[in-house]
């Protein structure tokens, strides 16, 4: 038996979460928001790029067993995945915060969304522009829950760049949604994608209230 591994772990449990994990005593509301998107278009990346604490992830290393079920066409170099969700939390402001859960991109890990979207205020959807396609179910699926949503497109290096209304088009899209390009590796990009959305959803939340 580990004896130091256990002294440990009990010493972590007296000391309580580090500092920068306790929730802000300023803080009166909290927001769940989903990240969204098909299979390796950067939601782990985000999610860990705007978190103020140490983003939860589940990812694990990508084996044969994926072979001919996940689809990595354009993302030969991808090692691992997310095979339940991805955590962080970001203050927007002293009062508000957002609780961030990404979603596994795999098909066949589908089934856990009905979880995780449940008490969702609304949702971002990642798009990789040389993969759309990966999307669309992804867009399908939030429209059929009712969740608001906006798209946020990954800018990889590699990816090709479009006019926003060539991809509203492509996406099917209506006006009303916003579409935003960031860097899922950057902070501020990643944060810009979160205000975004929030943004949009006091918009509809003005207009239901008009109506």
């Amino acid at each position: 038996m580990d004896f130091n591994g256990s002294e440990q772990a009990a010493d972590a449990l007296e000391r309580g979460p580090r500092s920068e994990d306790v929730l802000p005593e300023t803080a009166t509301a909290a927001v769940k928001v989903v990240i969204v998107g098909g299979f390796g278009v950067g939601k782990t990346t985000l999610v860990g790029s705007v978190s103020e604490i140490r983003p939860l992830t589940t990812e694990e290393t990508m084996t044969q067993a994926g072979v001919g079920v996940d689809d990595t066409a354009g993302i030969a170099g991808k090692t691992s995945t997310t095979v339940a969700m991805d955590f962080g939390r970001i203050s927007i402001n002293e009062e508000l915060v957002l609780y961030l859960f990404g979603t596994p991109g795999q098909e066949r890990f589908w089934f856990l969304w009905r979880g995780l979207f449940e008490g969702a205020l609304g949702a971002v959807v990642l798009v990789d522009t040389r993969r759309l396609e990966v999307s669309f179910d992804v867009l399908g699926r939030l429209e059929e829950r009712g969740v608001p949503f906006v798209v946020a497109v990954n800018s990889f290096p590699d990816a090709p760049r479009y006019p926003i209304a060539e991809l509203r088009g492509a996406l099917d899209l209506p006006e009303a949604v916003p579409i935003v390009l960031c860097d899922a590796r950057d902070r501020a990009s990643s944060r810009d994608v979160l205000m975004t959305l929030m943004r949009y959803l006091q918009t509809l939340a003005t207009t239901q209230e008009a109506s």
